[in-house]
Parts: C-alpha cells; structure tokens; sequence
C-alpha cells in the first residue's frame, strides 16, 4: 500500500505529466520553407486537412525567390501536425501536397 507521501508525489507527478504534454500540443509549430526551384514562390498556404479553405497567404507580400529560404511559423494551437500544403508559383503552377506531417519536418522544399 502506498503512504499518503507516496500517493501525492504520484500525483503530482502525473499533473506535471499532463501539463507538459498540453504545453507540448500547444506550441507553436515552426519549420524552415525552402524554395529550390527556378521560379519565385509567390503564395504559399497551409490548412488543416479536409477542408476546403486554404485560409491566408502565409507569405502576403513577401516572395520567396529560387534558392531563398524562410522561417514559417503555424501558431494556431492544433494537436494535429498534419496540414495541406499549397504552393503558387511566379509563372501561375500551383503545387498541392496532402497530409504532410509537419511535426516530423524541420525543412520543407519545393523542388524542380
């Protein structure tokens, strides 16, 4: 049987358990976004799977040219990771990818 001490310190243990994996599914998700093509990114969107919204341009006015690199940042407190990707280039071809796990990705390229 556990002491009264033992049973609080167990206790205590799982709040703190509980707490930091809350604090871990509301974080900030945040990834580099590399655009390796010839062409400069001039829209680039992410939104939960399944919808039909792509939401806002990420980038808004900003462009990213071939060979440049930016710091995206997601702060829209979700648990999920997964997200559809949308990418519109300078000469009009848009790019879809499904589902990308973003949690499991530091750098996302679009390549040639």
């Amino acid at each position: 049987m556990m002491t009264s001490k033992q049973c609080m310190a167990a206790l205590i243990g799982l709040a703190a358990s509980v707490v930091a994996t809350q604090a871990a599914a509301t974080d900030d998700l945040e990834f580099v976004l590399k655009n390796k093509t010839s062409e400069a990114l001039t829209e680039f969107y992410a939104s939960p799977p399944g919808t039909d919204d792509w939401e806002e341009d990420i980038l808004g006015r900003d462009v990213l040219e071939p060979g440049e690199k930016v710091t995206i940042t997601i702060a829209d407190k979700r648990e999920d990771c997964r997200y559809d990707l949308k990418a519109v280039f300078e000469g009009g071809e848009e790019v879809e990818q499904r589902k990308v796990d973003l949690c499991d990705t530091e750098v996302y390229e679009f390549t040639e």
